[in-house]
């Protein structure tokens, strides 16, 4: 097993001992900070006491992991090198760790987490966590531990099903052994991934290794001109060697539900797309709670906004349009204008689109740093939306893309939000396709959501901010 399902969210293994091993790291080094101030300021508090001090301990461990997750740490380390990788956590450790313990001194009574051991806590932590990842990279071979994983089928879904692998392979826990073609399919997967089919395949996955079956053919029932070694994959899964559907494995490996393999009864009997009282209460309560203080921190930030938006192009401050939220109805969603008066002076919406020529000056700032959706917290406070949710949507696009889009309206099953698991998996669209590729990964929350779930997009968000992923 490569991944382990916390709350109904697919989370990966590997990823997941790194960050438990790394935040018992983080803890060691708050120790040594503490030992370290103690012995600068000669503090006269004894080394027992100092031991057992674990409160700052636990925090700094605790901040700088959620640091280390949102800038995309892990993931940079793999898809981008070294050099990224230091980057982000520089800026994760320095910039937001700081920041944030800073802040957390602030409302502590006393002084627990005094500014002294936050500055040798940085340090150390850096120091211990670059010698540890260099270690860890330089000693273990990353691919070794990725299972092997065979496909049986070599049509038009497993060509699929390995396109929307490529981009993800060097993330991902698995490794594509090969592609064995059903019988009476055409072959469309490249031809180096052939293997043909076993006579034995319990031998097969044994002597190669496999961790998995995935079954994607084209067709699998007899009478259509498909067939199904149905007793061979019983006995590999007897054996520790488990088959999974294509829609299943896409969903783990890349959160994401893959429309083009969906069927209305998977949504049916699937165990997601579940509606809990419990949960939606709890919801409410956070989105009302974490509103409210944002409003309290932020609202000289909104103050200059209004203000800079008002002296730079004639013009309301607030734009405001309807959009689509919970089961199909129509909200009034709020934002600070960043476009021109007459951006839309034909009355027709139009996609934003790549360095939009409508956008403003001060537009093209407030977009990036995303201060312009600070008014959404009104709709959040209001209840027409909540802080992670799909994007909504206006409902001209809607129409049109519930007419184009299968499935396309059962993103609205759930309330939208202000941040959502889409805009951190793709790119802002503008098309047709990119609507249909970001409603996959909107699928998979309406199905999976959960408080763990909101709580991981959050932290990630802070990357998609500070490093202006997505704006148009």
């Amino acid at each position: 097993m490569s991944y382990i399902r916390l709350s109904k969210h697919y989370v990966h293994l590997p990823y997941l001992y790194l960050g438990i091993a790394e935040a018992l790291l983080l803890m060691l080094a708050a120790w040594l900070a503490q030992r370290v101030d103690a012995y600068i300021t000669r503090d006269q508090v004894d080394s027992e006491t100092i031991i057992f001090y674990w409160f700052p301990v636990l925090v700094f461990s605790a901040v700088m992991s959620c640091c280390t997750l949102s800038m995309g740490v892990y993931s940079a380390m793999v898809r981008e090198g070294n050099a990224s990788m230091m980057l982000r956590t520089l800026v994760s450790f320095f910039l937001l760790g700081s920041v944030a313990l800073f802040l957390l001194n602030l409302i502590t009574p006393g002084d627990l987490i005094n500014q002294s051991f936050i500055f040798w806590g940085v340090i150390i932590a850096t120091v211990l966590v670059f010698i540890t990842r260099w270690l860890f990279l330089a000693v273990v071979d990353t691919a070794k531990l990725k299972r092997r994983v065979v496909l049986y089928g070599a049509g038009e879904r497993a060509k699929t099903l390995l396109q929307d692998l490529a981009p993800e392979v060097d993330v991902l826990g698995v490794q594509i052994a090969g592609c064995v073609a059903n019988a009476r399919e055409p072959v469309e997967v490249d031809q180096a991934l052939l293997i043909e089919e076993p006579q034995d395949w319990l031998s097969f996955v044994k002597q190669n290794q496999i961790s998995e079956i995935v079954v994607s053919p084209d067709e699998r029932r007899r009478g259509e001109g498909g067939s199904f070694p149905l007793n061979e994959f019983i006995d590999c899964k007897l054996a520790g060697v488990p088959s999974s559907d294509a829609l299943s494995f896409c969903e783990r490996e890349l959160g994401k539900i893959d429309i083009t393999l969906l069927k209305p009864s998977w949504m049916l009997f699937s165990d997601g797309f579940k509606y809990s009282k419990r949960r939606s209460i709890a919801k409410r309560l956070f989105d009302l709670a974490l509103a409210s203080l944002f409003f309290l921190v932020l609202w000289p930030f909104m103050l200059l906004t209004a203000l800079a938006v008002r002296l730079d192009s004639p013009g309301p401050i607030l734009y405001h349009q309807l959009r689509v939220g919970l089961n199909g109805k129509t909200f009034r969603i709020y934002k600070f204008r960043s476009m021109r008066q007459d951006a839309e002076a034909g009355g027709k919406a139009i996609w934003a689109q790549k360095n939009d020529s409508r956008v403003t000056r001060v537009g093209a700032f407030i977009r990036n740093t995303r201060l312009d959706e600070l008014p959404q917290l009104y709709n959040v406070l209001t209840g027409s939306m909540s802080f992670v949710g799909p994007r909504p949507e206006r409902p001209e696009f809607v129409s049109d893309l519930g007419k184009q889009i299968p499935f396309y309206d059962m993103r609205h099953k759930v309330k939208p939000g202000l941040m959502g698991w889409a805009q951190l998996k793709y790119p802002y669209g503008a098309s047709v396709e990119d609507a249909k590729n970001k409603l996959q990964y909107d699928l998979y929350y309406t199905k999976n959501h959960s408080f763990l779930m909101d709580m991981l997009i959050m932290i990630q968000t802070v990357e998609i901010i500070l490093l202006g992923k997505g704006v148009h």
